[in-house]
C-alpha cells in the first residue's frame, strides 16, 4: 500500500497511474475538482498528461511540499462540475475558460476546434458561462476565440465585399476588381497584373463536405491557369482587419516578383 496523499492510498506496489495520482490530489483536497490542463486532459483535449495536476476548491488548500499537486481557490456552480473517467472535473465549458487565462490565443482556438472534433463543443453552454462569469481573468479571450462559431448577419454576401473593398482603399492597395470573371470561374476579388484573387468565405456557403471538396478543386484550378490565390473568412476579416490587409499586400508584392513585375 503506497501513501498518495493525506489519508489517501494506492493498493498494490506498482508505480500509481496519473488517473491515480489525480484522483487522490482530488479526495485528498475534497470537496475538489480536477481542472485546468488535467481538466483539458481528462476531456482528451491536450495530447500528453500534464506533470502538475491541477485542481479547484472552492476554499484555499495547502499542499505539502514534494507533491506536483497545484490548488486553485473558484466557487463553481453546479454546472461548472462532471465527471470523467470516475474523477470529479470541471466542466467543459468552464475548463475551456480556465485555460483562456493562461495558454496563448493559437492553442486556446486549438482545444476548442479539438472539443469540436470530439464532438463536445457547444457554443450555447460556453456562451451562458460568459454570461454569468464575467469577471473570470479568461473571458475576454475566449469570447475572442468563439467568434468564429457565432453566425452574425454582417457576415452576407454582399456586406463583406463592400467591407473588403473599404478596407483594400484604406490600405492604400491597388482597387481589385470584385465579382471579376477568369476563364469561367467568378472571384470575389481580382488584381489582374498580378493574377491574384482573394475568396471571401461566407461560413452558410461553405459549410457541407460537397462545397469543401469544391472549393479545393477550384483552388487547383486557379493554380493549374497561373492565378494565386488566398482565402478570407467573414469573422477573420471583422476581428483582424488590419493583419488581413497587411498579409493581403504581402501577397500581392510577392505575386510581382513572381511575375517579374
Amino acid at each position: 500500500m503506497q501513501r498518495l496523499h493525506r489519508g489517501v492510498y494506492a493498493v498494490g506496489y506498482h508505480r500509481p497511474s496519473w488517473h491515480s495520482r489525480c484522483l487522490g490530489a482530488v479526495l485528498a483536497s475534497a470537496p475538489a475538482v480536477a481542472s485546468h490542463t488535467s481538466a483539458a486532459w481528462l476531456w482528451g483535449l491536450l495530447r500528453t498528461a500534464p506533470n502538475t495536476i491541477h485542481l479547484t476548491a472552492a476554499t484555499r488548500r495547502r499542499v505539502k511540499p514534494g507533491f506536483e499537486v497545484r490548488v486553485h481557490f473558484a466557487s463553481l456552480a453546479e454546472g461548472d462540475w462532471a465527471e470523467r473517467e470516475q474523477i470529479p472535473v470541471t466542466a467543459l465549458p468552464r475548463t475551456l475558460l480556465d485555460l483562456a487565462a493562461i495558454f496563448p490565443d493559437r492553442r486556446l482556438e486549438r482545444l476548442i476546434e479539438r472539443a469540436e472534433e470530439l464532438e463536445l463543443f457547444d457554443l450555447r453552454t460556453l456562451e451562458a458561462l460568459l454570461a454569468r462569469v464575467s469577471r473570470h481573468q479568461g473571458t475576454r479571450r475566449l469570447r475572442a476565440a468563439l467568434a468564429i462559431y457565432r453566425e452574425e448577419p454582417a457576415f452576407t454576401r454582399s456586406g463583406i465585399e463592400k467591407r473588403f473593398l473599404e478596407l483594400a482603399k484604406e490600405a492604400g492597395l491597388p482597387v481589385p476588381s470584385m465579382n471579376f470573371n477568369v476563364a469561367g470561374f467568378e472571384l470575389d476579388a481580382y488584381w489582374e497584373p498580378e493574377q491574384f484573387a482573394v475568396e471571401l468565405d461566407v461560413y452558410e456557403t461553405h459549410g457541407s463536405h460537397a462545397a469543401f471538396e469544391r472549393d479545393r478543386l477550384r483552388q487547383e484550378d486557379l493554380l493549374l491557369i497561373g492565378v494565386g490565390m488566398t482565402r478570407v473568412t467573414g469573422p477573420r476579416l471583422k476581428r483582424e482587419p488590419g493583419e488581413v490587409m497587411r498579409r493581403v499586400a504581402v501577397l500581392l508584392e510577392q505575386r510581382r516578383r513572381q511575375l517579374g513585375g
